[in-house]
């Protein structure tokens, strides 16, 4: 006898809209929370976030950023210098991302603790 197929606890998609796959479109990309994450501390220059975001390269970075101001996190503000430059900040969507951002790092940084305590008592 097949089981019984139970239903979800959680509430469905409204019209068959995933939010989380929404939001996932948005940050899932290579580098794109990093990127976030880094511009989360105020405004930077193209060279300051390819610093920050070691090992990226300049194409990669330039790609994610493109993607990101085309979906409304990421505003970029040519400077009047000499030589002019290009900064980042986050949108007001942006900033609405950054606690997600930070949740992941939280959990993040409990797994690698996690990881170097299990490799300590692998060791002994």
């Amino acid at each position: 006898m097949p089981l019984k197929m139970r239903k979800s606890a959680v509430s469905e998609p409204v019209d068959g809209y995933c939010p989380i796959g929404a939001c996932m479109a948005l940050i899932g990309g290579m580098w794109t929370p990093n990127i976030i994450w880094y511009l989360s501390g105020g405004a930077r220059r193209f060279s300051e976030l390819r610093a920050d975001v070691k090992p990226i390269s300049a194409k990669m970075l330039s790609t994610r950023l493109k993607e990101l101001e085309d979906n409304g996190v990421v505003s970029r503000r040519v400077v009047s210098s000499s030589p002019p430059s290009v900064e980042y900040s986050l949108t007001t969507l942006g900033r609405d991302l950054v606690p997600a951002i930070e949740a992941i790092a939280r959990v993040g940084f409990k797994l690698k603790k996690e990881q170097a305590r299990k490799r300590m008592s692998i060791a002994r």
